[in-house]
């Protein structure tokens, strides 16, 4: 519908309040504000024979029959759902919702940020949304609480924030679940060559530590939950998160462990660290940690080196030699008086494979390297890329080519697929010079594009 003039927009607006009390009159009281059990098509049509009547009586405002369903569409969508952010939910292009205070409001389709049309009528008006979305969560946001982060019925993530905090108005962000991708669906769009995915699914299976490395919105979960397709169904399999995202569909054997947020008085914390050492009391055969953001990273450190192979575990970083910074830095926040020498010797113990995954200019998501720890030493971490996206330029259309290229190295973790009876990808070598000893002096370099050994510039103590 093309913009209203003022005085005809007014007269909208105070139709469709009219509409509103109307129909929560129709409504059973055990229904009034909620979709569930009511027939959305028997009110549109009361709604209709309602608005016939009122709009003949009413000067200054002639509406169109599709003005018309407009109207009933956003009456019902406000009252029974979550005003204009229905018809975004409802769309299976859009991947994120951004919404940036009552008037501004973002979607991301195919990897590109638009603004929309749709608007909430003002910051009361969003706050009902957003109480109708937490309240079915059992959640809520108040000045004393104005922060929240929930996953949706649907597998979606939403994060909330209102004010104080945010001078905007209350802000809503949702991370949407399109689907469930598979290993085939990431090959054909480009997220990873053929070979590079036969490695990693070979990794799961022999039970390689992974840590996924990337920024924000990357697809590092995604793939996480792809992978998890390759770990044996007989396996006993516990997740810890902070909020509920990971999503992997047919596993019988299954515990999720979620984190709880301190309450109003700021007691009844259970953190990350409090799951990750009771995970090691239940007997797990395989620890999937869907993100590692503080102390708890010694305690995985520490699962790692004490037979709990096959650790997945994913942390923000800006390439693979950034994320063992991090969790370095991370174990130095447990408290515990470790050298920072001691700590990069026990990750480069532990972990085996950094999977580091980017986003590009044009919206896509791909691994940009697959990038194995050959140990450390006062001078840093060395590490060795066995894949590394090779960009070949951009089409007409502004998508970027490229593939991820197998390096030729040798994984120094073959004995892991040996010990669990995975055979080695056909193509890859097995053989080959010895790697340079983690303690060598040389010079070190952070060339992310380099094929080879490179070593990481961690001051020593």
């Amino acid at each position: 519908m093309e913009a209203m003039p003022p005085q005809e927009e007014l007269l909208y607006e105070r139709l469709k309040i009219h509409l509103k009390a109307r129909l929560v009159d129709l409504l059973p009281p055990a229904n009034a504000g909620a979709a569930q059990g009511v027939d959305t098509g028997e009110l549109t049509d009361q709604l209709r024979d309602m608005l016939g009547p009122i709009l003949a009586d009413l000067r200054g405002l002639a509406l169109s029959a599709q003005d018309q369903d407009r109207l009933i569409h956003e009456t019902l969508s406000e009252v029974l759902g979550f005003g204009p952010l229905d018809a975004l939910l409802a769309d299976e292009t859009i991947s994120e919702i951004m919404v940036n205070g009552p008037r501004d409001i973002f979607v991301e389709r195919n990897g590109r940020i638009e603004r929309v049309a749709a608007t909430f009528t003002d910051a009361h008006h969003l706050m009902v949304a957003i109480e109708r979305m937490l309240g079915g969560l059992g959640l809520t946001v108040t000045e004393s609480s104005p922060v929240c982060d929930a996953r949706l019925p649907d597998g979606s993530r939403i994060n909330v924030i209102i004010p104080p905090l945010v001078l905007n108005g209350p802000v809503v962000t949702i991370r949407r679940k399109l689907r469930d991708w598979t290993m085939a669906d990431y090959v054909a769009m480009g997220a990873l060559s053929e070979q590079a995915a036969e490695f990693l699914e070979a990794c799961v299976r022999a039970r390689v530590n992974l840590v996924f490395s990337g920024a924000t919105s990357t697809g590092k979960t995604t793939l996480v939950s792809v992978l998890s397709a390759a770990i044996p169904k007989g396996e006993r399999l516990i997740t810890i998160e902070n909020v509920s995202e990971l999503d992997l569909p047919g596993r019988d054997h299954w515990i999720r462990l979620v984190a709880k947020a301190a309450n109003i008085e700021g007691k009844g914390e259970i953190p990350l660290r409090v799951l990750v050492k009771n995970a090691l009391r239940m007997r797990p055969d395989r620890i999937i940690l869907g993100e590692a953001r503080g102390d708890e990273a010694l305690d995985v450190v520490q699962a790692m080196h004490s037979g709990h192979d096959g650790f997945l575990t994913v942390l923000h970083a800006n390439d693979a030699t950034a994320a063992l910074e991090r969790l370095q830095m991370m174990m130095l926040m447990s408290g515990l008086e470790v050298p920072p020498s001691v700590c990069r010797s026990q990750i480069a113990g532990a972990v085996d494979l950094i999977i580091h995954m980017s986003r590009y200019a044009d919206g896509s998501r791909r691994v940009a390297a697959i990038t194995q720890v050959l140990g450390a030493s006062d001078a840093g971490f060395l590490m060795e890329d066995v894949f590394v996206f090779e960009g070949g330029g951009f089409t007409s259309e502004g998508k970027l080519q490229g593939t991820c290229r197998y390096t030729g190295v040798v994984p120094k973790f073959l004995e892991k697929f040996a010990l669990n009876n995975v055979p080695v990808p056909s193509w890859m070598a097995t053989e080959g010079p010895q790697h340079q000893a983690a303690s060598d002096k040389g010079q070190a370099t952070r060339d992310k594009s380099s094929v080879g050994i490179r070593r990481s510039e961690v001051p020593g103590t």
